[in-house]
C-alpha cells in the first residue's frame, strides 16, 4: 500500500499540490481498508485518511502508511491539512467524483484551485491496471471459489431446475466457501434465453436438450473473478455442437494471440475473424473482453474500437459468443494475466462441451 501512495505522489509531482480521493474503490486500493465513506489526501510529503467514527478503530488497526484522522468537520479538517502543507491546487477523480460533490468542495474550499482533468484518474487507472503478484493471488483465489461453485452446481443441475435456482446455487456455493461478495448479479439462462448475452434469470425451467449459459464470479479481499460456461442438459443438436466448437475455436485463437503490446482491437479481431469466417459475424455483437481487478469492468478493454495496447501485468477477459435469437446462444469466457510474449490463463475449468 505504501508503494501505491508513493507512486500516486510521484505521478502528480510538479503538476499539483494535493490529490483528493473519495471513490470507494480507489480509497480501498490505496489504504487496504473497505469502507463506505472517507477521504484520502496525498501530498508529496505525506498521506492522510480522514474517516468517521464507524471505521476509526479498524482504520487505526490496519492502515499504517497514512496518518488516520477521525473525521468530524470534514471541510475544516481538509482545509487545515492543505494549509499545513502549503497546498493551493487539488487534483480530484474525474472518473467518479460527481458534479454535485465537486460543487460542494468548491463552495467549502473556495480559496483552493480544483483540477478536474484526467491527471489523477489516469494515474490511478495506470497503477490499478498492472497487477502485483499479491493481487494475482487474490484474483486466483476468487476464481477458485467460482470454479468450485460451478463444480457443485453441475452435480445438481437437471431438467426442471429454474434459472433462478441455478443462479442461487452458484451464489450459495461461492458465499459458503468464503466469497466476500459476488462479482456481479449471476447470469444463469437456459434454452432460447441463452441468446440474450446479459439476460436476467427467471422461472424458466431447463428442458432436455437445452443449453445452460452461466456467467458469474466471486470477490476475495476486494478482487473479482469472471467466467462463463455453456453446458447442455441432455444431448445437443448438431447445430448446437457446431456453434459451440466455433466459439471455442475463436476463444482459443484469441488466447494464443494475447501478449504485451497487442491492441485491444487486434485481440478482438483474432476471435471475431474466426466467427465471421464461419458465417456468424452478425451474431457476435459485444466486445471480446474487459479488464478485471477491484472492479468487474476496468481497464484495459478489448473491442473493435480499443486502440490502446494491452500492457504486461494487466488482467483481461476473453469471451467470444454467438447468439441466435429465439434459438440459443453460446459464450465461453476465461480471463488471463498478460505476460511479455504470452499470457497466463487464470481459468482452469474445462471448456470441453459438458453434456449432463
Amino acid at each position: 500500500m505504501r508503494e501505491r501512495i508513493e507512486r500516486i505522489s510521484s505521478a502528480l509531482l510538479g503538476k499539483v499540490d494535493c490529490a483528493l480521493i473519495t471513490d470507494d474503490i480507489n480509497r480501498r486500493y490505496l489504504t487496504g481498508m473497505k469502507s463506505s465513506a472517507g477521504t484520502v489526501l496525498v501530498f508529496p510529503e505525506k498521506a492522510y485518511l480522514l474517516i468517521d467514527f464507524r471505521y476509526i478503530e479498524k482504520a487505526r488497526e490496519v492502515v499504517s502508511h497514512c496518518e488516520v484522522i477521525e473525521q468530524k468537520d470534514t471541510y475544516a479538517q481538509i482545509c487545515e491539512l492543505l494549509d499545513k502543507h502549503g497546498a493551493k491546487t487539488i487534483s480530484v477523480e474525474s472518473g467518479s467524483l460527481t458534479l454535485q460533490r465537486l460543487s460542494v468542495f468548491r463552495e467549502k474550499l473556495a480559496e483552493y484551485e480544483f483540477l478536474t482533468d484526467d491527471t489523477l484518474t489516469d494515474a490511478l487507472y495506470a497503477l490499478r491496471t498492472v497487477k502485483t503478484a499479491g493481487e494475482i493471488v487474490k484474483i486466483k483465489a476468487a476464481q477458485s471459489l467460482a470454479e468450485a461453485a460451478l463444480t457443485a452446481l453441475l452435480e445438481e443441475l437437471h431438467a426442471g431446475m429454474t434459472e433462478r435456482e441455478i443462479a442461487l446455487s452458484l451464489d450459495f456455493h461461492m458465499r459458503r466457501n468464503g466469497a466476500e461478495d459476488l462479482s456481479f448479479e449471476t447470469i444463469a439462462l437456459t434454452g432460447a434465453h441463452t441468446s440474450m448475452p446479459h439476460g436476467v434469470p427467471d422461472d424458466r425451467q431447463v428442458q432436455k436438450g437445452d443449453f445452460v449459459l452461466m456467467d458469474f464470479g466471486a470477490v476475495v479481499d476486494g478482487y473479482h473473478s469472471d467466467m462463463t460456461r455453456t453446458v447442455c442438459v441432455g444431448n445437443p443438436s448438431d447445430e448446437m455442437r457446431k456453434v459451440y466448437e466455433i466459439v471455442l475455436q475463436a476463444q482459443e485463437t484469441a488466447l494464443a494471440a494475447v501478449k504485451n503490446g497487442i491492441s485491444g482491437k487486434e485481440l478482438d479481431a483474432a476471435a471475431r475473424n474466426v466467427i465471421e469466417q464461419a458465417g456468424y459475424g452478425e451474431h457476435f455483437g459485444h466486445s471480446l473482453g474487459h479488464g478485471v481487478g477491484m472492479e468487474i469492468h476496468e481497464f484495459p478493454n478489448a473491442g473493435p474500437r480499443s486502440e490502446k495496447p494491452l500492457v504486461c501485468g494487466s488482467v483481461v477477459t476473453v469471451e467470444p459468443g454467438i447468439y441466435l435469437p429465439g434459438k440459443f446462444g453460446v459464450r465461453i469466457e476465461d480471463f488471463v494475466h498478460i505476460k511479455e510474449n504470452c499470457c497466463e490463463n487464470l481459468t482452469n475449468f474445462t471448456k470441453k462441451l459438458i453434456c449432463l
